[in-house]
């Protein structure tokens, strides 16, 4: 080490104790690195505050209002009337998020990690402004995520609230208008249906879940609207307008209609906004992201960055390997090499969906040929509950080589099966492994290595 670097405050400094930040700081302290951290606002980032838990603990309490329906056809009853509290509900939230904050205060100081609570901003490449301070450090990550987006549209920015502000909500929105087409946008679209709100969906496209399998994406939609949530494709908000404790809703087709909420949930853009760039020798993309190469170093040869602000799988397991491996390259001599394929997904809508690997159009720009095999069943617990919902589950396969190029699901439990199945086709399973492998019997699971027939061959 140069005696200029000695001089540094840091060897490593991380802005943004999200997921991606913690992880690679913890690490790279463990290697014997000097590491500090800002962040402004509360430990964990988007993931443990406005995003994947609380998202999970809703769609946990959505589920309660199948679970009572279903109860009666095995016996079960509840005597008088069973109500929902959504006010003692995101208070319990709100205590279990406070609990991992300060999980995540406890990991960091362990690890003699400085935590210092402010934004940071740069002044050069190796100089940030947080507070009244100024901090130096040898190397720098940013690691500070992305926020939602809202378009510049009449009265949207001043009426309508976004996934962060959802979270904390004081009052139940009866009715409410969800504008988006992501997995974000139907998440919430199907937790708050489950939570008993009038749920209205209006996207700009023609389908939701664009860049998933078309036939997750139609049989999702379909089971959602047998759940009473109201959808309007290829249609836009021209304006938002208040009228006394109700959002007015003018739609390009000529309509309206009043809401107790309107949430927007029309894509996330890099917080990047406040960093100073301009100060440094970081380049950015189009979308505001920063660019990095494969060891995620920026145009600056000391600055780094992570997760959601480089625009590559906006995922919180993503950001996590990104920070840990990075750490291990920096401060231990470990090279890696990032891999973004065969990336298993979950998205927590009712039903769930569990994706891995290509959609059946992606497959066809890279394979003239493929075998596509499907099953659609009543879940067995669907039958004595009388609940006509199905699940649906297909493998995609290169008949040429028997790969098993992609493997989605939509059902109950299928973020949980979806996992074991990333395993075997990072693996480079093939169809004659999936037939080999014995089935666990009764599951819903089974049915990936009980699928004998090919549904559809594509030539």
């Amino acid at each position: 080490m140069s005696e200029q670097q000695k001089n540094y405050d840091y060897d490593y400094f991380v802005i943004g104790a999200g997921s991606g930040g913690v992880r690679s700081a913890r690490i790279a302290a463990s290697h014997g690195a000097k590491v500090g951290i800002a962040e402004a606002k509360a430990l964990g980032g988007t993931c443990v505050n406005v995003g994947c838990v609380p998202k999970k603990l809703m769609s946990y309490a959505s589920h309660y209002s199948d679970d009572l329906q279903d109860m009666q056809g095995y016996g079960w009853s509840i005597e008088g009337r069973t109500s929902f509290d959504w006010s003692r509900f995101i208070d319990n939230k709100n205590d279990e998020i406070n609990r991992l904050n300060s999980i995540y205060q406890s990991i960091l100081e362990s690890n003699n990690v400085d935590i210092i609570e402010g934004y940071a901003s740069f002044i050069d490449n190796h100089t940030l402004q947080i507070n009244d301070k100024k901090i130096t450090a040898d190397k720098i990550l940013i690691a500070v995520g992305g926020t939602p987006y809202l378009p510049d549209v009449e009265g949207v920015k001043e009426y309508a609230i976004t996934s962060d502000e959802l979270f904390y909500l004081k009052d139940h929105p009866k009715k409410i208008l969800i504008n988006g087409g992501g997995y974000i946008a139907l998440e919430f679209a199907s937790i708050l249906n489950g939570l008993g709100s009038e749920v209205h969906v209006v996207y700009r496209g023609e389908m939701p879940l664009k860049g998933f399998d078309i036939q997750i994406r139609e049989k999702l939609i379909e089971a959602m609207k047998e759940r009473g949530i109201t959808f309007n494709f290829k249609t836009n908000v021209t304006k938002l307008e208040k009228t006394g404790d109700l959002t007015t809703a003018y739609f390009d087709t000529g309509s309206q209609d009043q809401f107790n909420t309107v949430l927007y949930a029309t894509g996330r853009s890099p917080l990047t906004q406040n960093l100073n760039l301009n100060a440094t020798d970081v380049e950015q993309n189009e979308k505001g992201g920063i660019v990095v190469d494969k060891n995620f170093q920026t145009s600056a040869d000391n600055i780094f960055a992570v997760g959601d602000v480089i625009n590559r799988i906006e995922l919180t397991p993503v950001a996590i390997q990104e920070g840990h491996f990075l750490a291990d390259y920096l401060f231990n001599n470990k090279d890696f090499t990032m891999e973004y394929n065969n990336v298993a997904t979950a998205i927590f809508t009712n039903p769930p969906i569990g994706t891995l690997g290509l959609s059946e159009e992606d497959a066809l720009t890279s394979c003239n040929e493929l075998d596509i095999y499907e099953s659609s069943f009543r879940p067995m617990r669907n039958i004595i509950a009388c609940r006509e919902e199905r699940t649906f589950m297909k493998l995609i396969v290169d008949p040429k080589t028997d790969l098993v190029l992609g493997c989605h699901m939509l059902g109950p439990d299928s973020p949980e099966i979806i996992q074991m199945a990333g395993i075997a086709l990072k693996m480079g399973a093939t169809k004659s492994d999936f037939d080999k492998t014995m089935a666990v019997h009764p599951t819903a699971a089974e049915e990936f290595v009980t699928m004998r027939s090919v549904s559809r061959k594509i030539r």
